[in-house]
């Protein structure tokens, strides 16, 4: 015997309406958006580096040393909008290896291209914890992707003779090696370093007060 035909009864059209698909899931991985974000923000982060560069060139007897601590100073704003925008991993690794091949490209040693691998790749993993969103992991992220840029100033204290050399074959004058090298001590390695990790805190934190200040509540962010 055939079973009669029992049709479910229809929702109400005000109960349908309120019904909507789940919003698909954020991928983890970069996409062609996130790359042109990055893009933006690497050229952002590299006129920071310039400017560090300038000022640290005024500092008397230690502009060298000294530039990584600069631009981690000034340079908090942009690398924590870029966290805030992009938060997938391998943003800032790919921040610092741009930076990098830059510095390997314009005639620095190997050494700036593997400090800027290793460090922001660290820095990132370190920001991953928090999954991008702690302000904490994202500081300390922040910190430990600064010391990238000890690249170029390493091979003043480990690799002196080459660093010479590659002086020497530029045309500088031997004053102008004698001045750059009499700043170079076990001492002034330490405080360099130290320098960068004092900078990077408070150009982080800066960094994550403008962030919060103007670009969370602009929406930008």
């Amino acid at each position: 015997m055939t079973q009669p035909n029992v049709s479910q009864p229809a929702q109400p059209a005000s109960q349908r309406s309120t019904q909507q698909p789940a919003p698909a899931a954020k991928s983890s991985r970069l996409a062609i958006p996130d790359l042109i974000s990055i893009g933006i923000f690497t050229a952002l982060y590299f006129v920071c580096v310039c400017v560090a560069t300038l000022v640290s060139t005024l500092v008397a007897g230690a502009g060298t040393i000294f530039l990584p601590a600069v631009a981690a100073l000034i340079c908090g704003p942009v690398f924590m909008l870029s966290v805030a925008r992009v938060g997938k991993f391998g943003g800032i690794t790919v921040m610092g290896v741009v930076i990098g091949l830059f510095l390997f490209v314009s005639g620095h040693f190997a050494l700036s291209f593997v400090a800027s691998v290793v460090f922001p790749l660290a820095g990132d993993l370190i920001a991953r914890i928090g999954n991008y969103r702690n302000r904490v992991t994202i500081l300390i992220g922040y910190v430990v992707f600064c010391y990238g840029l000890t690249g170029p100033i390493l091979p003043l204290w480990f690799m002196k003779d080459a660093y010479v050399a590659s002086l020497e074959a530029r045309g500088k004058s031997a004053a102008y090696i004698n001045d750059l090298f009499s700043q170079i001590s076990v001492g002034s390695f330490f405080v360099a370093m130290v320098a960068i990790l004092v900078c990077g805190l408070i150009g982080g934190w800066f960094g994550q007060r403008i962030l919060k200040k103007h670009f969370v509540k602009a929406g930008i962010a």
